[in-house]
């Protein structure tokens, strides 16, 4: 429709629908009243429409992280199988093959060689092709190399993060991709009641989950010192470990967005980095 010069838009089916579920007769023409009634007041929010290459992106991550998680599940049946087989045994220390080459040869006397079980499965070679195309991807383009010069943002939270935010002139300030992902505190206030809870969780489920990974990893794991660690660690020590995993995962949101928005690396040793 935008093709052709219409005024198309997208709005959030949310509200429309907490409108329509007050009504005693639901039909296609009290529908299409709703909906005239909420453009007419303006009660509505424009959904942005992603681009057809974010949305192939996002439908290859998906992929990969489907193959991945049944390939986990498979593996971890397994484990379980050869462990309740071999508890008697206690062979801990072999790997997975390992073990499912031992209890082979175990059950088969001369058996030796490697069979279809050795030799990887359909759904880890599957997993290994979406993982190296995504690779691909990352290193072709300009904007995912410049997020991962952050500190604990890698190739995934990086492609993550170029699908779903997709275009970062949609947010007036950097800070308000930190509600958009759902990484802010609900608010309830009524009459003498004011309080807040936890994250909202609003957004997408695999974004808001791909930079707190990330955030884990870099007060975790990462050894080389950056503003954004230091900054956590201080947080660490005043709010808790679990809550300061979380506002690091924001500040990631943010500072990927500005650098993004702003076309330049992290500077590590910034100050600005560390800015709220």
């Amino acid at each position: 429709m935008r093709k052709r010069g219409l005024a198309a838009i997208c709005i959030d089916p949310r509200r429309l629908r907490a409108l329509t579920k007050t009504m005693p007769i639901k039909n296609d023409r009290n529908d299409a009243r709703a909906i005239a009634g909420c453009l007419r007041v303006g009660w509505f929010s424009i959904v942005h429409v992603k681009s057809d290459e974010s949305q192939e992106i996002r439908m290859l991550l998906c992929n990969r992280r489907t193959l991945q998680t049944k390939q986990i599940d498979i593996e971890n049946e397994i484990r379980g199988t050869l462990r309740f087989r071999h508890q008697a045994r206690r062979s801990h220390n072999l790997g997975l093959r390992a073990r499912s080459r031992a209890d082979r040869e175990h059950a088969s006397p001369g058996g030796h060689g490697e069979t279809d079980a050795d030799r990887p499965s359909g759904s880890s070679t599957a997993c290994a092709v979406l993982h190296k195309m995504m690779l691909d991807m990352v290193r072709k383009d300009e904007t995912c190399r410049q997020l991962m010069t952050i500190p604990g943002v890698g190739a995934i939270t990086a492609v993550t993060y170029l699908t779903t935010i997709d275009d970062p002139a949609r947010f007036e300030r950097s800070r308000d991709v930190g509600a958009h992902l759902g990484l802010t505190p609900k608010k309830y206030a009524s009459g003498e009641v004011d309080r807040n809870s936890g994250i909202s969780k609003c957004g997408d489920v695999a974004m808001r989950s791909t930079p707190y990974q990330a955030s884990l990893a870099l007060l975790t794991r990462s050894t080389k010192n950056s503003g954004i660690r230091a900054w956590g660690l201080a947080v660490a020590k005043r709010r808790g470990f679990r809550r300061t995993v979380v506002a690091v995962a924001r500040k990631l949101a943010i500072v990927m967005h500005r650098v993004w928005a702003d076309g330049t690396e992290y500077h590590w040793e910034s100050k600005a980095a560390t800015a709220n």
